[in-house]
């Protein structure tokens, strides 16, 4: 009987993704609807319910997606419907393996999901491992974005694990100061931090993996393992490092959705017991597969519930 929840919150969006004959494929994603998407593929089924926290419209697309998500096996309890809004669409473009987006995000109903708190905070209080990201933040105004932190930040002290991916996108907040401080801020929720080093090099100016990994820890996260574009992964406990270097390299098509992979099935296989190391050449493997195929989501992988 399951009786664990992993609830992913942010937003989810109608996909573009261009083929190779130059027509286009409709689908669904967004960052962290695909970690969702890879952990509920990757946990035991039998242990842990998957469910999705977001913000959808009325319209025909948002049924549309309500139903997609629902059949790929994860929970919508947690999703609420706006009248005056839509989803967020973005198109992906491809040269050489690397993506280029164009978004409509700006009355996506998601930039709205904190605006119930008490619905949030009873969301956030049913789940096991809560999992969000920088790009959940950026969309939000500042009001709804500490009433988001706040409900993390509740529902941590009360026991429940929380996972961030900084995934940083500086184009969607209001100043680069903002989303350093929003960053930070979100970081001192968490337990587990799962940034991407070019991004945190790029921001915050960190000299190496290391650093990165000093600089969340400092924050009061338990853990924090740090992507790295395929190349060597380091990771630390408060009490462990890690380094893997030796891992499978791949020439990719559509780098789109790697670390949303990697984040899904590294938290799966961490809270299988899976030790940091091994946690790591999973995710990586996974991460590996989908950059060799168009759009976030592997379009033969299906659900299996």
């Amino acid at each position: 009987m399951r009786d664990k929840t992993f609830l992913a919150i942010g937003e989810c969006m109608i996909e573009f993704s261009k083929k190779s004959d130059g027509n286009w494929r409709q689908g669904f994603a967004g960052d962290t609807f695909n970690c969702a998407w890879h952990f509920r593929a990757e946990a035991d089924a039998a242990l842990w319910t998957t469910s999705y926290f977001t913000r959808l419209g009325e319209d025909a697309f948002s049924s549309q997606m309500m139903r997609f998500i629902a059949g790929q096996g994860i929970a919508t309890n947690w999703i609420t419907r706006d009248s005056h809004r839509q989803p967020g669409l973005y198109l992906i473009d491809t040269r050489d393996g690397e993506r280029f987006f164009t978004y409509w995000r700006e009355r996506s109903a998601a930039r709205h999901l904190a605006n119930d708190e008490a619905h949030l905070c009873a969301a956030a209080s049913s789940a096991a491992l809560i999992f969000f990201s920088g790009i959940t933040l950026a969309i939000l105004t500042p009001d709804r974005r500490t009433a988001l932190l706040d409900a993390l930040a509740r529902a941590r002290r009360n026991g429940v694990q929380i996972a961030f991916d900084p995934n940083i996108r500086e184009h969607l907040w209001e100043s680069r100061e903002t989303m350093r401080e929003s960053v930070m801020k979100a970081a001192e929720a968490s337990d587990i931090i799962l940034p991407s080093f070019e991004d945190e090099q790029r921001i915050f100016g960190d000299q190496n993996p290391e650093a990165c990994i000093r600089r969340y820890l400092g924050t009061g996260a338990g853990e924090v393992t740090v992507k790295n574009g395929g190349d060597i992964i380091h990771a630390a406990s408060q009490d462990k490092t890690c380094v893997v270097a030796d891992l499978r390299k791949v020439t990719p098509l559509d780098t789109t959705g790697a670390g949303d992979a990697f984040n899904g099935v590294y938290l799966a296989a961490r809270s299988a017991g899976r030790d940091l190391e091994a946690a790591i050449r999973q995710a990586h493997e996974a991460a590996s597969s989908v950059v060799l195929h168009p759009g976030a989501l592997k379009p033969d992988q299906g659900p299996a519930v």
